[in-house]
């Protein structure tokens, strides 16, 4: 079989990575400007929230160990692996990563501590004693000036994301080491998800290539102890559920997938974008979506709004409070023209230079449409992408987006599955990782 010369040829897919770079390039320049002279980006070494401070730590050994023997056995052993064993596979080695990552900055800075800061969830755990009474009260605590105001992240998100928190709790699991590792095993099973729909709706084939960049993305450094890691895992396991709906025509995994995209909605109202790949998987169903399945993904999906609603949350209440929120405090001041392009550069930095360059090959195989399991996959990369990019223009999302933000960049890594010469964009994409960590202290 003849090679086409985009597979043999890697110029495009190195100009796109400069492109990625010079990106970066630019957004720390101005940035610094910015920052310098102005002070209204708040953040110290932008465009990420994050402080310089090189440093090894105890997690250093084990993440190099692991960067090296991803590269060299990572591509081989995806290719080689039973299907079944895979997904299991690729979420333990995407949690030891995370980990060994997490724990460059020690166990109690780099997991325990991270959510129990004074803006983060465990710092309510109190207030939650009487939970229905609480969530009617809930609004009553978002907008800056009202009595006893919710810490930053707690009014930024609805309460399905504290509330998880104050369930560990409920039962024994106390303390940001058990809030932290919740966030990083459930963050860590974003992989196997994203790797089942790949198959379910792409074919094997790319499922297996894109493996290993899903295990090693330089997004893992703030997968560790970040609750966005837990959203992105709900996220995902949403459209993984439903990509198995309809190629295997199961209600009840529709059923499932709706719960779980309605869990989604009540974690993180920007995750309401999510409908975006929802819409890019019915789209791609090949047998066409029967009645039922389309039933069985809204009886689903009406359960976590129901069941809130009813408690006495109204989310649109809610959203529109944050909103005034937002605005109330740094997001005021933070400058939309700066951020809506250096947002982007975060992405690539939690996304690394190999999904630049495979996002350039995605667009490729959606514009000549030769082989439909590319097409397919190019297309709910595409999705993907399109939600990000609202999300950016909303305004709602200036600065610590490579936080923010991962649920929707672990489904841009698959664009890796294109690249030729994996383990040499593999190899960029731990380096970065590596460099990240070890030279900035992170933070949210």
């Amino acid at each position: 079989m003849t090679r086409s010369r985009s597979d043999t040829t890697p110029r495009r897919d190195l100009y796109a990575a400069g492109a990625a770079v010079l990106l970066v390039t630019a957004a720390v320049l101005v940035g610094r400007h910015i920052q310098d002279t102005r002070r209204t980006l708040f953040v110290h070494w932008p465009p990420l929230l994050a402080e310089w401070d090189p440093h090894v730590g105890p997690g250093t050994p084990a993440a190099l160990l692991l960067a090296a023997a991803g590269v060299a056995y990572g591509p081989s052993l995806a290719a080689r692996l039973p299907w079944r064993a895979l997904p299991g596979v690729a979420w333990a080695a995407s949690a030891a990563w995370i980990v060994s990552l997490a724990l460059v900055d020690g166990w109690h800075r780099g997991i325990a501590g991270r959510l129990t800061t004074r803006n983060e969830y465990l710092q309510v755990i109190g207030r939650f004693h009487d939970i229905p009474a609480t969530l009617r009260d809930f609004t009553h605590h978002i907008v800056q000036g009202s009595p006893d105001p919710w810490p930053a992240h707690v009014a930024g998100h609805p309460p399905g994301a504290t509330l998880t928190f104050v369930l560990l709790d409920r039962i024994g699991l106390h303390g940001g080491g058990w809030a932290g590792m919740w966030c990083v095993l459930l963050g860590a099973s974003g992989c196997a998800a994203v790797l089942v729909t790949v198959r379910a709706l792409g074919d094997e084939a790319l499922a297996r290539r894109a493996a290993p960049f899903l295990v090693l993305a330089p997004a893992a450094v703030w997968l560790g102890t970040s609750a966005d890691a837990y959203f992105a895992a709900v996220a995902a396991w949403a459209v993984a559920l439903l990509a198995l709906a309809v190629t295997r025509r199961s209600p009840a995994r529709a059923a499932a997938s709706g719960l779980l995209f309605g869990l989604t909605c009540y974690l993180s109202y920007g995750l309401t974008l999510f409908a975006l790949l929802a819409a890019a998987v019915l789209l791609l169903s090949r047998a066409g979506v029967r009645p039922a399945l389309l039933l069985a993904l809204l009886a689903g999906l009406a359960v976590v709004p129901a069941a809130f609603t009813l408690a006495g949350f109204d989310w649109w209440t809610a959203y529109r409070l944050l909103v005034i929120r937002y605005y109330q405090g740094v997001g005021g001041t933070r400058p939309y023209g700066y951020w809506v392009w250096a947002n982007l550069a975060c992405t690539v930095l939690i996304a690394g230079p190999a999904t630049a360059a495979g996002l350039g090959r995605a667009g490729s195989a959606l514009a000549r449409r030769t082989d439909p399991a590319r097409t397919r996959l190019a297309l709910l990369v595409a999705a993907a992408l399109l939600a990000l990019l609202v999300a950016d223009v909303s305004g709602m999302s200036k600065a610590e987006t490579e936080r923010i933000w991962l649920p929707f960049a672990l489904w841009l890594l698959p664009a890796c599955a294109y690249l030729p010469r994996p383990r040499a964009w593999l190899t960029a994409q731990v380096l970065l990782a590596l460099l990240l960590n070890h030279l900035l202290l992170t933070g949210w």
